[in-house]
């Protein structure tokens, strides 16, 4: 019997640790489930299962469309992992977690159980998923429609990551040309400064930001790292990264961008799970896993509860700050119809379109700050400069 450190929901929807003996994962899922606990990630102690690295989102949305195509077209389980473990094109290190996992099936070991020995390989999501199809009966049709889920979750992260570039490099620039200036051009005035009787200020503040560079950029540089370092492990404390994600949904223009992600990945999520059949109450914790952001995720420890109550879920969501209200109101439309799981996917799909747009305006935004940004730090420059040599020629001039 082997140890695993496990994090589960119990049945309030709170958030429960602990370590447990059991035989294997899928006996730990069925232990906590007899207590009233769902299991929501776990880790046999004193190693990562199979200590494999995570597989990406476009590669487990590939995973799960010839998965669930190839199933649905009579092919067995085991022939389907051989086929896609054999893929040309396919890197080393999927194909062994693939091949693992088939393995593990010839054993007689279940899908979700096998998936789950890969370590961090195969979303928890994906995890639970299969394990709810295999009760079910229908591996290909879940298969399937999450290989939907990971592609448009990995379409909206591609735009945002590629929204980001031009931005990003436009601050790189920046920095660039700042500590080129101090470092290289400023020098080269020093000796010239040097025989003026006075300075302005803001040649005065220039230079001594350029004396700094040169003589303690060492300690620039190690006073950068350790702040970074600092806010790093300072957002590993729950409290911090639940302020730091509340203050990033109120920024200005940002913030709501992020808004409709979040809405759309949780609307998304859930959508998956309920669909396949999981309950509201059993995946509204494990949607909310997926959220991303540490502040929406800790409201919903009483959510659960509150609908296991009774209440309905687009009144208990309504309550949810940092969601759209949008979302409320589109599951009353779902629970008042009887097509809960469409509305979510609707509502998905338009705040996934929205993002998008919203994203565009803000790198369209960027864009011109950015350059105006450089524009101003360059004519910082060039008046430190200029100016107390214009000085100097007055005061020559009001010498004759």
């Amino acid at each position: 019997m082997a140890q695993y450190r496990y994090t589960a929901k119990d049945m309030d929807g709170n958030t429960v640790k602990g370590i447990v003996e059991a035989a294997s994962e899928e006996a730990l899922y069925d232990t906590l489930r007899a207590e009233g606990k769902y299991l929501v990630d776990c880790r046999k102690k004193g190693g990562d299962k199979n200590g494999y690295s995570k597989i990406k989102t476009p590669v487990v949305a590939d995973f799960c469309r010839q998965l669930g195509t190839l199933l649905a077209a009579g092919v067995s389980l085991v022939r389907t992992l051989n086929i896609i473990a054999g893929e040309a094109d396919l890197k080393p290190k999927y194909a062994k977690v693939y091949r693992s996992v088939q393995e593990a099936i010839i054993q007689g070991i279940s899908l979700s159980e096998a998936m789950e020995q890969q370590g961090r390989a195969f979303p928890v999501l994906l995890i639970n998923m299969i394990r709810s199809a295999e009760t079910n009966g229908n591996i290909d049709a879940v298969a399937l429609r999450m290989a939907n889920h990971y592609e448009k979750e990995n379409r909206l992260n591609t735009k945002v990551k590629n929204a980001m570039i031009y931005p990003a490099v436009l601050m790189v620039l920046l920095f660039g040309a700042a500590a080129f200036i101090l470092i290289f051009i400023m020098p080269q005035f020093e000796d010239m400064f040097a025989e003026m009787e006075s300075l302005p200020l803001i040649t005065r503040m220039l230079m001594g930001m350029s004396d700094a560079f040169q003589k303690y950029w060492y300690l620039i540089i190690i006073v950068i790292v350790a702040v970074i370092g600092l806010f790093k492990w300072l957002f590993t404390i729950p409290a911090a990264a639940r302020l730091k994600d509340q203050f990033k949904l109120h920024i200005p223009i940002v913030g709501k961008l992020l808004r409709k992600i979040y809405t759309a990945r949780f609307a998304r999520t859930l959508s998956s799970l309920y669909g396949s059949g999981i309950t509201i109450v059993n995946a509204l914790p494990i949607a909310a896993d997926t959220i991303g952001n540490a502040y929406i995720e800790s409201q919903f420890e009483k959510v659960s509860g509150r609908v296991r109550m009774g209440e309905p879920l687009s009144r208990v969501l309504r309550d949810v700050k940092g969601f759209q209200n949008k979302l409320a109101a589109s599951i009353m439309v779902g629970e008042e119809t009887g097509s809960l799981d469409d509305m979510l996917d609707s509502i998905a799909e338009s705040l996934d379109y929205e993002a998008e747009k919203a994203l565009e305006r803000l790198v369209a935004l960027l864009e011109p700050v950015l350059i105006i940004l450089m524009a101003v730090v360059v004519g910082f420059v060039v008046v430190a400069v200029i100016l107390p040599i214009y000085q100097s020629y007055s005061t020559i001039e009001q010498g004759y």
